[in-house]
């Protein structure tokens, strides 16, 4: 007997205490069996421990349906009885296929709906989070996406509490941020403002000022993509404003990240390299707290990667090669599509300071991060970039050439 590693470790990259994911499991298990789940935190105990190696089926889906992974990637055997049969009527389902699809749904009962319905939405987003980061934004996460606004609010027509409603627009805000965030990933920028400019509606109803920040973090980003750099700056600077950032310093960090970009892009070298040290002083002073599933992505990695992008846009290639560096060297596995990007921006960083050879060898990367899924369009975007840098600086290099060839050959 010894301490489940796997399950530890997973614990730690998703923030979860041991109450944490037995709640879960039990919010699992009454969807599925339509009665309350009985995991407690003894249970929970022994699975950590490793007094418990071989799970009874209901505690091997609960444990899958948490962390979106088989149980065998848990570091538990596969048990010996087939999993309960689940309820129609009560069942979510998360279905990613081999092309990486997601689709999602949640029965509406007409019973009164409580702060339990709303987990179980939360729950649901928390998927949908996981498949981004492992994927990046597609169409598919999108129609899930949308799908789990529209239930959220469909919920509203049956009896509920104010805090419940409430509850339930702020969730149906998240996940239409969520339907935003896969278009602007996905390089579909018009469809990405639609679905803003209703998350932000939908936030301010809730009172919600995490989800008016996820919206406006967002628009700062869409913004960017759309050479808007004016309006990035406001967009940062509005979710600054918000209640969240006075109260929590993760937040406050990721807007003045936020705005170091924008400043950066409208070539403003000392405010974006002030913004960048507040957020750095910002997130020295956070602390684990419970938050949004969302937010997940920022800590000292995401920092990095922002700072390699602020440095380079302002012509510090050399001190943005060794940001990349460091970026990489700190973001968790899980985050493939932010390993990609930093990637390719480490390309990039060392072909400005002249190093074709390696530059290309190091863009190849991308390749291998994101083997078995489609590049989203962002990085499709990121990778352009550098063939084009690739062709201004050696059109007629044998090196180029091969590099050319590569990209064509893995951009499907």
């Amino acid at each position: 007997m010894g301490v489940n590693v796997a399950l530890k470790r997973r614990m730690i990259e998703l923030g979860l205490t041991q109450e944490e994911l037995a709640r879960r499991m039990n919010d699992t298990l009454e969807e599925i069996t339509g009665r309350p789940g009985n995991v407690s935190d003894r249970t929970v105990r022994n699975l950590l421990s490793g007094k418990t190696r071989r799970p009874i089926a209901r505690t091997c889906v609960a444990l899958e349906r948490a962390f979106g992974c088989p149980a065998k990637d848990l570091g538990f055997s596969p048990p010996r009885t087939a999993a309960p049969p689940e309820d129609p009527v009560r069942r979510r389902t998360f279905i990613t296929s081999a092309t990486g699809t997601a689709a999602a749904a949640l029965a509406v009962s007409p019973r009164r709906v409580g702060a339990t319905d709303v987990r179980r939405l939360q729950g649901g987003l928390d998927q949908l989070t996981i498949l981004d980061n492992q994927r990046g934004g597609h169409s598919a996460l999108e129609t899930a996406a949308v799908a789990g606004a529209h239930q959220a609010l469909e919920l509203q027509k049956c009896s509920v509490s104010e805090r419940v409603r409430q509850g339930l627009f702020s969730i149906a805000a998240d996940f239409t941020t969520k339907a935003a965030w896969s278009c602007i990933d996905d390089r579909r920028l018009d469809q990405a403002q639609q679905h803003l400019d209703r998350s932000l509606v939908l936030a301010g109803m809730a009172h919600d000022s995490a989800a008016q920040f996820s919206a406006w973090n967002q628009f700062a980003m869409l913004s960017r993509q759309r050479g808007r750099p004016h309006d990035a700056v406001a967009a940062a600077q509005a979710a600054q404003a918000l209640p969240i950032t006075r109260r929590d310093p993760l937040f406050a960090s990721l807007a003045h990240a936020r705005l170091a970009i924008g400043h950066s892009n409208r070539n403003d070298r000392r405010n974006a390299l002030r913004s960048l040290g507040y957020a750095e002083e910002a997130l020295a002073k956070a602390h684990p707290a419970p938050r949004p599933s969302w937010i997940d992505f920022y800590g000292p990695a995401e920092l990095l990667a922002i700072t390699a992008i602020v440095q380079q846009r302002l012509g510090l290639s050399a001190t943005a090669e060794a940001s990349s560096h460091r970026a990489l060297a700190i973001t968790p596995k899980r985050y493939r599509r932010n390993r990609a990007l930093s990637t390719v921006r480490l390309a990039l960083a060392q072909l400005h300071q002249g190093d074709l050879d390696l530059a290309c060898t190091t863009a190849t990367d991308v390749f291998d991060i994101m083997e078995g899924t489609e590049i989203p369009g962002r990085i499709r975007t990121e990778l352009g970039a550098f063939h084009q840098a690739v062709l201004d600086q050696a059109p007629r290099s044998q090196r180029a050439a091969t590099w050319a060839g590569q990209l064509r050959q893995n951009w499907g």
